[in-house]
């Protein structure tokens, strides 16, 4: 006599064998004892397919603002499909589109006022790059192709926009020909001797006027940085150091390019971070928050001044995304802002990330936590092994692993090694970003006791 396969295992397995996960290797998820398969979720909270309750202390990566378990949303797509789903973006759009784009519009800074829908933050980015290129060529600038990012930012994993995430893994080939990268602000190790703070920020924005001259504005096309930036760690910049930036584009003919994807929608505690810096970019990249997840939707915001190219020209942009401006994904996103306007998730991000930020200094106490930084619901907690030289634990230390089955033994998703990243859903309680404290205050605390050795208190 069999006895049948519990169903959890069984999926478990069927995962195993059928999805590729996109970031981990396929070794560690087998020695991990399988996936985890999460069935459904509720505000800062998910549960998976063992019944073991987790707070998602990341919003899944930084997407669901708005929390999960909104059945309106899926209400409202519902609804979209049973009218019309798609049509294609090539020469026709729909009425959800339209009004979509026109509350983006009323939302964003400056005359950001025309949108280009694609399906997520990489096609946003690499979308922003092609319009760049070609708006200089429409304006009389045939050379200006090459294009200006950070070092160690993160803009996605398409080719163009992993080319300016940097990437340096052997077997991805040759990046993006034309890619230039500067120095990225960081407020915890200034990147020039001698300086700190807004001078060292400022030093690093007159790097990328150099680099301008340099490569000559005649063949720069733009600038493209993260308002702040995630994957360096949730460094800040200054308010100087956009500013500037703002006037290095200015006086060159170069366009500056913010990139939203993750700090958008609310993130950083307004609308759009850039706010925070008072400048208006002439393209801004967006996606994630901006359904909060659930659906699949990008876009580029436009100012008109560049857009102003196209207006009397019979040249249309030479480039198409599929499902840019699909109806059904418009509808998540309408509905989705509605919920933010209606509860004021913006202003909740921005009170209950002071909030959490200082809750979370509490933690200084512990001689492995270097610094905390961050703005609204978006912070970071560097991790050091000798805080009066600001040493991190080198690249292949058993630390790096062991911080993350820590976090996931006590069910806090969240992002852990060299910098803990932190970023729940805008409707998460005090009472569970409180619980996220503890956990991360416990972590360090055994952390602290199994590499005690490899620790300068």
């Amino acid at each position: 006599m069999t006895t049948a396969t519990p169903r959890p295992t069984r999926i478990v397995q069927d995962g195993l064998e059928h999805v590729w996960i996109h970031n981990a290797s396929h070794a560690f998820l087998k020695q991990r004892a399988g996936l985890r398969v999460f069935t459904h979720g509720r505000g800062a909270r998910m549960w998976d397919i063992e019944g073991r309750e987790y707070i998602d202390g990341m919003a899944g990566l930084f997407v669901v603002n708005a929390g999960h378990g909104r059945a309106e949303i899926g209400q409202a797509m519902a609804e979209q499909a049973a009218k019309i789903a798609y049509v294609t973006a090539a020469v026709y759009t729909t009425d959800t589109t339209i009004t979509l784009a026109d509350t983006i519009a009323d939302l964003l800074p400056g005359d950001l006022n025309r949108l280009f829908f694609c399906s997520g933050g990489s096609e946003a980015v690499e979308s922003a790059i092609r319009i760049a290129r070609q708006v200089q060529v429409m304006r009389g600038f045939p050379r200006r192709h090459k294009i200006i990012a950070r070092k160690g930012s993160y803009h996605g994993s398409t080719f163009g926009a992993g080319s300016l995430s940097g990437w340096s893994e052997a077997h991805l080939g040759t990046p993006m020909v034309g890619v230039i990268h500067a120095p990225n602000p960081n407020t915890y190790r200034p990147v020039f001797p001698g300086l700190s703070g807004e001078a060292d920020d400022l030093a690093c924005a007159n790097v990328i006027e150099q680099e301008i001259l340099f490569h000559d504005p005649e063949n720069v096309a733009a600038v493209i940085a993260e308002p702040i930036s995630v994957a360096n760690g949730f460094q800040v910049p200054s308010v100087a150091y956009w500013r500037r930036l703002r006037e290095i584009c200015d006086e060159h003919g170069v366009l500056l390019i913010a990139d939203e994807v993750i700090n958008g929608w609310g993130r950083t505690g307004t609308w759009f971070a850039i706010e925070h810096y008072g400048i208006v970019p002439d393209m801004l990249t967006m996606a994630k928050g901006l359904s909060s997840g659930y659906a699949p939707i990008g876009a580029v915001a436009v100012r008109d001044r560049v857009f102003s190219v196209f207006e009397n020209s019979d040249e249309s942009l030479s480039h198409l995304i599929t499902f840019g401006g699909q109806a059904v994904a418009c509808a998540a996103a309408l509905k989705n802002i509605e919920i933010f306007r209606r509860e004021g998730l913006v202003q909740q991000a921005a009170e209950n990330g002071t909030y959490f930020k200082a809750q979370l200094e509490e933690l200084r106490l512990h001689p492995i936590l270097g610094d905390v930084r961050g703005e609204g619901m978006l912070i970071g907690l560097e991790l050091v092994r000798d805080r009066a030289k600001k040493e991190s634990f080198h690249g292949g230390h058993p630390f790096h692993r062991r911080i993350e089955e820590l976090f996931d033994q006590k069910r806090l998703y969240c992002r852990g090694s060299s910098v803990v990243r932190l970023g729940p859903a805008f409707v998460a309680t005090r009472a569970e970003l409180d619980q996220i404290v503890q956990i991360v205050d416990e972590v360090l605390t055994i952390i602290e006791d199994e590499f005690a050795s490899d620790i300068v208190a």
